[in-house]
């Protein structure tokens, strides 16, 4: 199992000496072609495979804590849409959870595969019930991180598209705020332009510094950034 190592690639690893082409399958869409190319020859999902993450994912989690030290020893961190469970092998691995140092609480709507050293809940963190749900899991500790990889299904609407993915950080941040530790961190995925209007006021209210952040793992061709709060101002009530 990975135990939250090596940020990513090094400079050529992992590639071929030639461009793995995939050609048009008779019942295949010309877009899942493209994704199944594009899969092929990412350096990042063979990099996974070798490292054993379960999505290229982990390694934006990895070079973004290496970056900004999220992830101590001993830590406790709520992972929110957490599947595949790529974050929450690297969460897991870098606070010692498996090691019984820390704790790592995963969360999504979908169901996946147990992760050695976290707990998962199987719920839909927009809804209302799962805020308490989640308080209970962690049995009243309080949170060092809350971190959200959640996005909404692309409808191809670039608006409407940040608007939905607005909304989950949104509900990220509503649990942040009531079980983060003063001096806690939130970090959750946004689209290009990032974060703005109530989400920004509230985060620059609440967090001592806000950034936003690209991780070199994210393709160049998304829109995907991920937004980053540091230092919470809340209380320990």
């Amino acid at each position: 199992m990975a135990r939250g190592g090596k940020s990513g690639p090094k400079e050529g690893a992992g590639r071929r000496g030639l461009t793995v082409r995939v050609k048009t399958a008779k019942g295949r869409k010309l877009a899942s072609t493209r994704w199944l190319q594009r899969q092929l020859n990412d350096p990042y999902v063979e990099e996974a495979k070798r490292q054993g993450y379960r999505s290229r994912a982990a390694f934006k989690l990895l070079e973004i804590d290496d970056k900004y030290r999220l992830l101590k020893p001993g830590g406790i961190v709520v992972d929110l849409g957490a599947a595949p469970g790529g974050w929450t092998q690297v969460a897991v691995g870098r606070v010692k959870a498996d090691a019984g140092k820390g704790r790592v609480v995963a969360a999504d709507l979908n169901e996946i595969e147990p992760v050695s050293g976290a707990e998962f809940l199987q719920l839909d963190v927009t809804d209302a019930a799962a805020g308490t749900l989640m308080r209970d899991a962690l049995s009243g500790e309080r949170v060092d991180l809350v971190m959200s990889d959640m996005a909404a299904s692309s409808i191809g609407h670039r608006q409407t598209d940040h608007l939905r993915v607005i909304a989950l950080a949104e509900a990220a941040l509503d649990f942040a705020e009531e079980v983060l530790k003063p001096g806690g961190a939130y970090l959750a995925k946004v689209l290009q332009g990032g974060a703005s209007g109530d989400l920004l006021a509230r985060l620059r209210q609440n967090f001592a510094k806000v950034a936003h952040v690209k991780p070199k793992a994210s393709r160049q061709d998304s829109s995907e950034v991920y937004v980053l709060a540091t230092g919470y101002r809340g209380s320990t009530s």
